[in-house]
């Protein structure tokens, strides 16, 4: 399976986050215009580097999945804060499933700043009144290749993964979440969403435009 990790300044991550893989997994690293080092550092640990120089999660995380050869593919963040050991046993639920996705459940107060929760409970809120039974927006995802591609994803920013979820409730995709641990991001690495209240009114912007 290839698992498709949008980078930004992760380079502190990126040692620990590529070790974590399971055996037969292989990474696609997309840099989305790094200043760290980060490219060099996902090549030296075995993943395989795209680019893509415009700024936005969607746009790195298309780019990624272009780049996908595998029949499976798993979408996941760079910071370390995911348990990319999750990623076979979620795999494996695709066998009656269209979509599998991760539910963050922290592994200790503090890791989950509060805007953040509160951003993503009022968005998973109006899914679930859409009939979307989902109580997060996908932070760790596993879904066919060739059906993801076919849903024909428009969002460029950090709107993707919600637009993700609608569309495959339009389509009728069966969709399993699963609770995933989200623990600490790496140390010398920043979120660019849940990492300051402005990073999140910006995700919840473009989250908002997806809804509308």
């Amino acid at each position: 399976m290839d698992v498709v990790l949008p980078c930004l300044d992760e380079a502190a991550a990126l040692p620990a986050v590529l070790g974590s893989l399971p055996p037969g997994y292989r990474a696609i690293v997309v840099d989305n215009g790094s200043a760290d080092g980060s490219p060099a550092v996902a090549a030296a640990h075995g993943a395989l580097v795209v680019h893509e120089p415009r700024r936005g999660y969607g746009a790195a995380v298309h780019t990624g999945l272009l780049a996908a050869t595998s029949g499976l593919v798993a979408f996941a963040d760079a910071d370390g804060s995911l348990d990319l050991g999750s990623l076979p046993a979620m795999a494996g639920l695709l066998a009656d499933s269209d979509l599998v996705v991760g539910r963050r459940v922290p592994v200790r107060s503090g890791v989950w700043p509060w805007h953040a929760r509160a951003g993503n409970f009022v968005i998973a809120s109006l899914l679930r009144r859409r009939g979307l039974d989902v109580h997060d927006i996908a932070p760790l995802r596993v879904c066919r290749r060739e059906a993801l591609l076919a849903l024909d994803i428009r969002d460029r920013a950090f709107g993707y993964p919600l637009e993700l979820l609608v569309r495959a409730a339009a389509a009728g995709w069966r969709v399993r979440e699963v609770d995933v641990a989200y623990g600490p991001r790496a140390a010398g690495t920043r979120s660019k969403v849940s990492g300051s209240l402005r990073g999140t009114m910006r995700a919840a912007r473009d989250m908002a435009g997806v809804l509308r």
